[in-house]
């Protein structure tokens, strides 16, 4: 009997490929360590995305999901939050590909490590024509399974960005852990709402998922005069941060950069840019103190919330040989149009299984994993990834080459790298964006920073 292709995370970008491997008949197995399907999506299930649902639907997964006569699918025209998405697509996709002939998907299983069977990393002989050996903590303890093919699809939502503007937290974040969120609190919701009642809250971010946090606090701040917000900015300026408004060709994204403008000028925030955190210190009051590397200090705060972005797991990738950009962790050959210091936006060439294969034969890297620290991440880009992958996987050749993507401007430009360059943040293209309109409208998800 055929070894299954062993498909990490059950998120948007994994099932896709399920439903791509059930839709050619190749035995799979997903593998996923949440308890559900689309377990990194509750983690934002109150965000909406900036983009319709007849853009946030696999195809191999609809035709999948209608032939089973069980879904009910949702209006095309409206836009989902990510719970209504994980919901209404993500867990009724799960349960079909669950029932799928010689397909299984498995919650509660963390895959702890990968590896060709009897041969370690160092080994060269046989290694390819050898299956794969991955190593699974589950409900019942630890477990080796053998697999045909790997593709990963884990994303990066379980790393989030330290504060610490070295790459590692800040002196003082871990010990201040309760005082600190990472990511998009829901600032709907009355519990989280009552946290930061009346406080000093410093947000850690420019992105979409910072600019979220920045319009819910203003919102609560109507209500409540007491609020405060410090927004903290390893740049020079805000730059190009609120997207291009009307002009922007993803209109909820637009929308967020306009809302999130008036936010940032309505008084209640304090800009504070070039701040790269060194440390978090407790005053004597018990509230925080955070002192940049150039010594600039934010005094009394009461809440943070950082929205830097996400960053892979590579860890239980040990045994297995990769080809990754040194920088970003990405796929090698997509890291230079991805890279937000020197590309342009929507400039990511089409690409497939070749452009994904690793020195492992048979083992890809998908989705936002596949983008490493890249902020931003499309939902069609992860789609037609598994088709070509799969297709590849399949001796398909002639399909998995037949990649055709196109991508809208995601108003991701000037990254990182530049943010000490005043010079480069006030040559960015007038009317807040990098780019200009796109002559197409693919969801933008910005994984790295929540959502989109």
């Amino acid at each position: 009997m055929q070894d299954p292709v062993v498909i990490i995370g059950a998120g948007p970008i994994g099932l896709a490929a399920a439903a791509d491997a059930a839709e050619r008949g190749l035995p799979f197995v997903v593998l996923e360590a949440g308890q559900d399907a689309g377990a990194a999506v509750a983690g934002w299930a109150h965000v909406r995305l900036f983009s319709s649902w007849s853009e946030l639907v696999d195809p191999a997964a609809r035709r999948l999901l209608e032939a089973a006569g069980t879904w009910t699918p949702p209006d095309d025209s409206g836009y989902p939050t990510g719970g209504e998405w994980r919901r209404d697509y993500l867990q009724p996709l799960a349960a079909v590909l669950a029932s799928t002939p010689g397909g299984s998907v498995r919650y509660g299983a963390r895959v702890t490590g990968v590896g060709r069977a009897g041969r370690d990393l160092m080994v060269d002989s046989g290694r390819e024509g050898d299956p794969f050996a991955v190593h699974v903590e589950g409900p019942g303890g630890p477990e080796r399974l053998l697999a045909s093919a790997v593709v990963d699809a884990s994303g990066t939502w379980t790393r989030p960005n330290p504060l610490g503007a070295d790459g590692y937290p800040a002196l003082g974040e871990t010990e201040n852990a309760d005082r600190i969120t990472y990511g998009i609190p829901d600032l709907a919701d009355p519990a989280s709402a009552a946290r930061y009642a009346g406080k000093h809250v410093a947000v850690a971010g420019k992105g979409a998922s910072a600019q979220g946090v920045l319009v819910g606090l203003a919102r609560l701040a109507q209500a409540d005069p007491g609020i405060r917000v410090s927004w903290l900015l390893r740049r020079p300026s805000v730059g190009d941060a609120f997207g291009g408004g009307d002009n922007d060709q993803l209109e909820q994204r637009g929308k967020l950069g306009q809302d999130a403008k008036a936010a940032a000028t309505s008084g209640l925030v304090t800009q504070v840019t070039e701040f790269r955190t060194e440390s978090v210190t407790t005053q004597d009051d018990g509230r925080l103190t955070i002192t940049s590397t150039d010594g600039q200090q934010v005094t009394d705060v009461d809440e943070v919330i950082v929205v830097t972005g996400f960053r892979p797991d590579f860890g239980f990738l040990s045994e297995v040989r990769l080809d990754l950009d040194p920088a970003l962790g990405a796929a090698r050959v997509l890291a230079g149009q991805i890279h937000p210091d020197h590309h342009s936006c929507g400039d990511v060439e089409p690409h497939g299984y070749k452009e994904l294969s690793q020195p492992e034969d048979r083992l890809y890297l998908v989705g936002m994993k596949s983008y490493g620290r890249a902020p931003s991440f499309l939902a069609m880009t992860g789609y037609e990834q598994v088709r070509s992958v799969v297709a590849a996987l399949d001796g398909d050749l002639e399909a998995a080459g037949r990649v055709e993507l196109v991508l809208p401007a995601t108003g991701v430009c000037n990254g990182a790298g530049a943010f000490d360059d005043a010079t480069a943040v006030a040559a960015a293209p007038a009317g807040g964006g990098c780019c200009g309109p796109s002559p197409s409208e693919p969801q933008l998800v910005v994984v790295g920073g929540g959502c989109g």
